[in-house]
């Protein structure tokens, strides 16, 4: 078995890596899911719904763009990027969520469930199920609850009820506890829609494979193979779609990117790959950062999308056979990595993308200039505008607390 027929097997194993570990009753409801998955990726009707739906409503392909003034300006490689902050809702995160709502409509659901930190998984949610007719609930971390707040009024304005999370760290993996909580008490109306290649199986398999039709764009979209390809890693779902063509491809480099902070010993940090701890948490094996007595950790990141503790089992599986690359990059070089892509390129990467674009910077000069370089743009910039104004313009934030007040009265 190749390695992308290995990270959509049927099975849900990834190595030691993956499986299902969920409360019994939940077991059918995941066999129902896994069983209608496998059916329908290779219905004909079903197929022709959603792509109806990718290019009518999401609004495929997204462009693959030649950022030619930054290669001139780093002197080395070609880059590229695809982006994915074209698409509907703003990010490559409707790919997943057009097919899941489709599969929730197919089992008769009424109901979708989910989860999200940066919000987009959530606006995707509550769009795509604003327009097959479905309920929607969405919990969403405190913290980003409150620094993305016009995003909430996004989400509500498509009828989606979005609960904030106050237990524990009020982080995203409190906020996927809480989706899984609902879920386990309502599994016969309702449909747990997952944000990432992660969860128990059939959910990482799923998602990969709902998100290749971006580089079946590439494919057509790009003269040749490119060299390398770099993405920003939290879950999975934007990594993985960019690797998946050429996971068997030993001459094309794949490079994952990381949040680091420069207090990487302490606990502030989301470089899950550092300390590689497997343990079982929200119902699959993976590497998560956990602390001595095997409790999961609080994380930090500039970006709330890379905010996690956990990874997906089939980014684990591939960094463990040393199928990927792994690098990190710091907030400081984040920032100066949406700075400068604006100002040779006029386009503004999300937080997330920009921990990609911060390593293709490094790399770039290193290489020959007939190398060619791929990086993901999986969002749109608007989201950050509250998380960066204090850095860029710090004059915004005494701007929105004059209008604030001059509207109070």
């Amino acid at each position: 078995m190749n390695l992308k027929e290995k990270i959509i097997s049927k099975d849900g194993h990834f190595w030691e890596f993956g499986g299902s570990f969920v409360p019994e009753l939940l077991v059918p409801v995941m066999e129902e899911i896994k069983d209608a998955f496998f059916k329908l990726k290779d219905d004909d009707k079903f197929l022709k719904d959603l792509n109806n739906l990718y290019k009518n409503y999401v609004w495929r392909p997204s462009p693959l763009v030649y950022a030619e003034n930054l290669t001139k300006k780093l002197g080395g490689a070609k880059i590229y990027f695809k982006n994915e902050g074209t698409n509907h809702t703003w990010a490559h995160k409707i790919n997943h969520c057009v097919w899941q709502a489709l599969l929730a409509k197919y089992l008769w659901k009424k109901r979708v469930i989910a989860e999200t930190g940066a919000w987009q998984h959530g606006l995707a949610t509550s769009s795509i199920c604003a327009k097959l007719g479905l309920e929607c609930t969405i919990y969403m971390w405190k913290k980003d609850y409150e620094r993305q707040k016009p995003n909430v009024v996004f989400m509500e304005l498509a009828w989606a009820k979005v609960i904030p999370v106050e237990e524990w760290w009020q982080t995203l993996i409190d906020a996927v506890n809480a989706a899984l909580k609902d879920l386990l008490n309502n599994s016969k109306d309702s449909y747990y829609l997952l944000w990432t290649a992660c969860g128990p199986n059939p959910y990482p398999a799923m998602n990969v494979f709902f998100q290749k039709i971006i580089w079946e764009e590439i494919r057509q979209q790009l003269d040749k193979k490119p060299d390398y390809l770099v993405a920003c890693v939290w879950g999975g779902s934007n990594s993985q779609w960019l690797f998946y063509e050429f996971l068997d491809d030993e001459d094309v480099k794949l490079i994952w990117v990381e949040a680091w902070w420069k207090w990487i010993k302490t606990w502030k940090h989301a470089a899950r790959f550092q300390k590689k701890q497997v343990w079982v948490v929200e119902w699959y094996k993976s590497y998560f950062l956990q602390n001595k007595d095997w409790q999961v950790l609080s994380t930090h990141s500039i970006s709330a999308g890379l905010d996690y503790a956990g990874v997906s089992p089939q980014l684990a599986y591939l960094e463990s056979i040393g199928r990927v690359q792994m690098e990190y990059a710091e907030d400081e070089e984040v920032l100066e990595a949406v700075k400068l892509t604006m100002q040779t390129e006029g386009i503004l990467p999300a937080l997330e993308s920009a921990h990609a674009i911060a390593y293709a910077i490094k790399l770039a000069p290193k290489l020959d200039k007939d190398k060619i370089i791929v990086c993901n743009l999986s969002w749109r910039w608007d989201k950050d505008l509250f998380i960066t104004a204090p850095y860029f313009n710090k004059w915004f934030i005494e701007f929105l607390k004059d209008y604030i007040s001059k509207n109070e009265k």
